[in-house]
Order: structure tokens, then sequence, then C-alpha cells
């Protein structure tokens, strides 16, 4: 994208000389800039509003000034990327930065990064200014467009037993092929990258066997070039030729002006290089998120870069190793899960707000992420290239907070990580000493007996869906407790200070109690609670269900009660006692987490369970890692071998659930297959 014209920029120096030595490096680079110098911070503003610069710089070493001359850049020039000049690069500069505002933090002594730098800049201001020219001759124009925007016709094929029998002229267009006959006969297979395989296998045959709804399919095409095409496929059952098929289908979105304008106004949002959000609209969404309670799960603030940058930029030089951090950036998009923000926020690094169901699904996503980073070539045709990464993540608070401390505590346990090696995630903890742990466990006590007492618990479901049939209905069961204004305390806050309190029998008991109010007014459902190992301790617990279900008329079987397979396999005398109280009078047991220990199936050995839940942290990246696949493989083939039923924990996509199908997992549960705990009952003392 050609510029025309001298390029204006602003330079507050109280030398000369950075302004000279910015001016000819510049030209060296091919940039025909015109220079305003300006002497005085008094005079920046006015500077801004006359010249209307593309690139700013600060050549200042006060941190007062710098501050001063960002917000004077926020007033006058929002746009405009700004560049902090330093006599030497340090992390806390560029940590100031990241916080401040400023784009990036140069040295006036390394000429090429320097060029590099504005290279950037300028390259993703022009797009900008293209895109929002772009976006206003549309919105100016949209009558007479919409004369000319036709849509058109969707590509469609048909499979049979995995083998591609028809494809229309815009399915050969959209892949890339001149005619038909290069996808006739051939694997459907062949035709996407292998890591869709286990996705689009699962939903061919679940769609062959009518048990495939509406869900859309990610997968990513190869075309003949050797490139990738992600694409979204609907499938149907259709009948070829008389004989059973399934209708694939990319959906071409109508290109009439109003889409074109919302498509446009997107592009905006994204940064062209890596497709991320860009700094400043991740800022505004993430910061909007954090401020809202959280219904379930936890939320997290995570920063990456890679491991000694430096080293890379001084081996490959800056253009090369800027390359490196665009392809680290698409990379990272495309691992993303859905509601996931990310955002490259600094020279090389980048944030990332996620929402997982806990710290193992948190841990176990950033590892498979930094462990792709890893296994990927970032280099170029004339050389290899792998680099690694770090990570730092810090949980926020389920009632919302400001972002700007989670993100300093991220880079800071980022740069941690990397100074402790690489390749590595650390997540600081919240450090508290005993005293003050004590203190915050009694006040929890005194909130959880005052609940109790006032009936302000109350009980809410997630549904479990059968991959193999309509089947009983089932349920997963939680707690929620209401604090004195009404509002909902998720799990995570109350219930580790009422076990360290031991309060957590009290509460056991009350969800068991409205579980079994819950099947006596919902028919036929069968509902999982989980109990704690204070309850699997507990010896009166037997002769108490047996009053419950004498006083409910309820049909033991349809409450499953889940033990954790960690603290099954620590502690197995006490789940022998436990099954010797609750099977004799009908109740069934689960073990759920299944997966996450050291020796799963030693454990299916030595508990009777009816059901297993398959590891929530194992579906993270499930859809895309074959040996994530055969672990859970292995999994599923235990427990078919034992006629233990399978159930996959938090599935939150369409292809995760595609080769959960292909694996044989019979059901799921997650925010994929239904809204997120949903109120079902309040309980009664």
């Amino acid at each position: 994208m050609a510029e025309t014209g001298a390029i204006p920029v602003v330079v507050l120096s109280r030398q000369q000389d950075p302004v000279e030595i910015i001016n000819s490096t510049l030209r060296n680079a091919g940039h025909p800039v015109h220079c305003t110098w300006v002497r005085d911070l008094s005079s920046l503003g006015d500077a801004l509003a006359q010249a209307s610069p593309q690139l700013i710089f600060v050549c200042s070493s006060d941190s007062d000034e710098t501050a001063a001359a960002l917000d004077a850049r926020q007033r006058f020039a929002t746009q405009v990327p700004t560049l902090l000049v330093r006599d030497a690069l340090t992390e806390e500069d560029l940590s100031e930065a990241l916080t401040r505002g400023a784009q990036d933090v140069v040295t006036l002594n390394a000429r090429p990064r320097l060029q590099s730098v504005v290279n950037r800049e300028l390259h993703s201001a022009r797009l900008d200014r293209a895109l929002a020219g772009t976006l206003a001759s549309a919105r100016q124009y949209r009558d007479q467009m919409k004369a000319f925007m036709t849509g058109s016709a969707d590509a469609i094929a048909h499979a049979q037993e995995g083998i591609v029998v028809d494809v229309n002229p815009a399915w050969v267009e959209l892949f890339g092929h001149a005619e038909p006959s290069a996808f006739l006969g051939q694997p459907l297979m062949d035709f996407f990258q292998q890591r869709s395989h286990a996705a689009l296998k699962g939903a061919l045959v679940a769609t062959a066997q009518g048990r495939w709804s509406s869900h859309s399919l990610q997968a990513v095409a190869v075309m003949p070039a050797g490139t990738e095409l992600p694409v979204e496929i609907e499938f149907e059952s259709f009948e070829f030729d008389g004989e059973p098929a399934v209708r694939m289908r990319v959906p071409t979105q109508k290109r009439d002006v109003d889409t074109l304008t919302r498509q446009l106004e997107e592009a905006l949002q994204f940064d062209s290089t890596t497709g991320l959000l860009k700094r400043a609209v991740f800022l505004e969404q993430a910061t909007a998120q954090a401020g809202h309670a959280l219904k379930a799960g936890l939320r997290a603030l995570v920063y990456l870069e890679p491991d000694n940058f430096s080293g890379l930029e001084a081996d490959a030089g800056p253009l090369a190793a800027e390359g490196v951090v665009e392809a680290l950036g698409q990379q990272l998009r495309a691992q993303l899960q859905p509601g996931d923000l990310a955002a490259r926020i600094s020279s090389r690094g980048f944030a990332l707000l996620v929402e997982r169901g806990n710290t193992r699904d948190l841990d176990a996503w950033v590892a498979r992420l930094l462990q792709r980073v890893s296994e990927h070539d970032h280099g170029s045709a004339e050389r290899s290239r792998s680099i690694t990464c770090s990570a730092g993540a810090t949980l926020l608070n389920a009632h919302g907070e400001q972002l700007a401390a989670a993100l300093d505590s991220s880079v800071k346990a980022q740069r941690q990580a990397a100074a402790a090696g690489g390749n590595r995630l650390r997540r600081p903890e919240p450090s508290s000493g005993k005293p003050e742990m004590e203190a915050a466990d009694q006040a929890w006590a005194t909130r959880i007996r005052s609940a109790l007492m006032a009936n302000r618990f109350r009980l809410v479901h997630q549904p479990i869906a059968s991959l193999v049939g309509d089947g009983q209905p089932m349920f997963d069961l939680v707690v929620r407790m209401l604090d004195e204004g009404g509002e909902e305390v998720l799990p995570s806050e109350f219930l580790a200070a009422a076990q360290r309190t031991d309060l957590l029998k009290n509460i056991d008991r009350w969800v068991v109690g409205a579980a079994m109010s819950f099947c006596s007014a919902s028919g036929d459902a069968r509902v999982f609670v989980r109990l704690s190992r204070d309850s699997m301790r507990d010896r009166t617990l037997g002769a108490w269900l047996a009053q419950q279900v004498k006083a409910t008329g309820v049909n033991p079987k349809r409450v499953v009660f889940e033990l954790h397979e960690e603290m099954a396999a620590a502690n197995p005398k006490e789940v022998r006692a436990l099954e010797a109280l609750v099977k004799p009078l009908g109740f069934q047991v689960a073990l759920e987490n299944f997966g996450a220990g050291a020796d799963p199936e030693a454990v299916l050995g030595q508990v009777e369970a009816s059901y297993v839940k398959i590891d929530g942290a194992l579906m993270q990246g499930l859809a895309t890692d074959r040996a994530l696949q055969e672990q859970v493989k292995t999994l599923v083939q235990a427990a078919k071998a034992r006629n233990v039923t399978t159930i996959a924990e938090r599935v939150e996509d369409a292809n995760t659930m595609a080769v959960l199908w292909q694996l044989g997992v019979e059901y799921v549960q997650g925010y994929f297959v239904g809204n997120p705990e949903e109120v079902v009952i309040q309980g009664t003392r």
C-alpha cells in the first residue's frame, strides 16, 4: 500500500540530535518523512492538532514527562501510534510502554530495529485508514450498491462412507480446483488438514445415524497449492442415487451492503497481521467483561511472550523476528475457544482474557498452547526456526474487578516463568498468611451457617446429553449460596473455607436433600450429586439417607453420588465403606475427573462405579490433538470393559462433541449442551 507525499511525524525532544537521527533513519528506510520538532511539552498539543501526524516519538527518560506526553496524545491524536525513545531498552521500559499506552520502546542506536518498528506501525495505521475509508464509501453509496450486490450459491458436497460422490460448482471453486473430477471418488479427508479429521469423521458418523443436530463444524481445508482455508460446515442426512449419504454445506454469506458494512466495522477491530483484536479494542472489551460477575467457572488474564526474544532478534534480525511474532499471533488465534479475547499488546507480547471451568482446565489449555508453539516451525523456506514461549496467568475476582492489576500480575508472572527456564506457565496463587486465612475462614463459616439457617442455598443444574439415543434425562447438580443481599456466591468462593471449618458435611446434606426433592418434582430424571471427603467418612450418612428415601419416596437409583477420582485413589478403604452404606439402599456411584490421576484404570478397578465423568481438562484442545484423543480413547475402552457408562465433562464446542462421538463417549455435559447451571429448585429445610 503506497503512501504519497511526505509522512508527517512529530518528535518531542529537548535536543535536535534525536530529530535528525529519526529523520535520516526513516528516510533511509524509504519513508519520506517530514519531522515537526517540538522542544517543549506545553507545545505538544498544538503541534499534534496542526501537524496531523501519522507517527509520534517521545524522546524523554523522565517518567512524568512521558506520562504527560501520552496524555496529550490521548486528547489530540488518539489513534496515532506513539514510540518512546530511550537511551537503553530494558524490561521496565517495555512494561511502562505497555501500561501507559505507547506502541513500543526504541533506541536510536539500534537503527534496524527502529526501522522495523516504524514499518510495522505505519503499515498498521495505513490499513486502518484504508478500512475506514472503505467503510465510509460503503455507507455513502449504500443505495447504489444494493442493486449490484448478489448472493452466491452455497458450496455443497455429498459423501458416502467417507468418499465424495458429488459436488456442485461452488464447492469446486471454494476448494480451489478446476473440475469436479478432482473430488469424485476421493476420500473426503484428503481435502482437509489432519487435525480436522477426527471431528469430521465424528460428524459424518453421527449424521449418517441421524444423531447430528444443526451444529456447524469448524474445519481447515487444504488447497491445491498447500495453503489452508478455514471453513464452517453444516451436515445433514441425505439420499444420493437411492443410497444413504451425508450432505455437507458451506454457507456463502450474502454480500449485501448491510453485511459488508458490518464486516468492515468488524475488520476495524482486528489486527490485519494476526487476526487478533487490536490492543485498544481488546482493553475496552476485556475491561468490560472483567467487570461482570461470573455465573460459573473462573476468569483469567493470560500474558504470553516468546522466550529469549532478544537472542532471536540478534540472530535472525528485526524483520525476521517480527515475522515470527506475527506468525505466533496467527497460531494463537487458531487455539482460541468461543468467548476468548486476545490481542498483541506489546511488540512481542500477547494478552488473553479466558473463561474456563476450573484451574486445571486453564492450566491444561495453556500448557497445550505452549506445546503447540514449541512444535511449530516458525522459520522461512531458507531456514527452519523453532521457539518456545512462557506465560503468566492471573485469576480474576468472580464478582468483577479492574483489569490493570491482573495484567501487571500476569506480565510479572510471565517474566518469572521465562527466567526459570522458559516454555512454562506461572500462575501466582493469592498470598495470605495463616492468621489472615484463619480470620477469613471464620468469616466464611459465619456466613455459611447463617445461609444454612435462613435457607439461602439453592440448587442449579446442567443437562447431560446423550450421544447414543434419547435415554433417561440426566442433570449435574451444583449448589449456590445466596448472600444477605440475594446475590449468588459461587462454590469456588466458599467451599474451600467450608472444608477447613468442617462445614462441608452440612452443605452436602442440604444438597442431597434438595436433590431428592428435585427428583420428586421432575419425573424420571437422574441426578448427579458430589460428595465431599467429610461425607465419605460420615458413618451416620447411611441412616440419614434411609430416612430421606422414606420421607420423599424417591427411587434411590435416580441419585448418583460423585466422587473425585484422586480422592477415591487416596482413600480406597473409605470409598469401600461408603459403598457399603449407599449401595444397599439403591444409590449409584460415579467417578468424576476420570483421567486426572496417575492410574485411572486402577481406581476404576477399586470402585464399583456405574458412571465415569472424563476429566474436563482433557477436553482442552481435544478436537485437534491426536495424542489427547488417544488418551481419551484409552479411558473410554477401560470404562466399557467394565460396563461403565462414560460422560465427558465441560464440552464447549461442536468439534469436541464430534470427536467424542467418534471415540465412543456416550454422554456429554458442558456449556455447548445447555445453558450453564440453570436454576431448578430452591431447597427446603
